[in-house]
């Protein structure tokens, strides 16, 4: 798989969620400020809940914002077949004769992107499963702990 094709599709799956929040924030900032939301009463707070929404979309907008910057400037990085996960390593992990392909990103865990008919999540050397994999190489068989439960996978490849 082409990592420069895979980050333009993440880059690109980035800039729709961005565009999904700013519509949102401005819907909620439309709200907000609307006369029509003015309190009646002391116990009215439809206003108040407009502009925390607003708020939070907005402040969703800006770590998108952030992200696509940290992608944008990520370098694709080889990985030889001995070479150790880390950032910028695109991982196929087997388990329970499930094939999962993995991007170890800068931010943006939980971003999907599918290239070539493969969907490849985001992680992050934060998340659980991110940290696990950091440092481990192709054919390392491992036990992950995810969800409490130890579950068996194989590093079929980095790259």
């Amino acid at each position: 798989m082409n990592k420069r094709t895979l980050l333009k599709a993440i880059l690109a799956a980035l800039d729709a969620e961005v565009q999904t929040f700013v519509r949102a924030a401005k819907s909620a900032h439309a709200e907000a400020t609307d006369p029509q939301s003015r309190a009646e009463n002391k116990y009215d707070t439809r206003g108040l809940e407009a502009s925390y929404l607003a708020a939070g979309q907005a402040r969703q907008v800006r770590e998108l914002e952030a992200a696509v910057a940290a992608f944008a400037s990520l370098a694709p990085q080889k990985f030889a077949a001995g070479d150790p996960i880390g950032l910028g390593a695109l991982v196929e992990l087997e388990q329970g004769g499930v094939r999962n392909h993995y991007f170890i990103g800068p931010c943006a865990g939980g971003t999907e992107a599918t290239v070539a008919g493969k969907t490849v999540l985001v992680i992050t050397p934060q998340s659980p499963l991110g940290g696990q994999l950091h440092g481990r190489k192709q054919g390392e068989r491992l036990e992950l702990l995810l969800g409490g439960a130890k579950r068996p996978a194989t590093v079929m490849a980095v790259s």
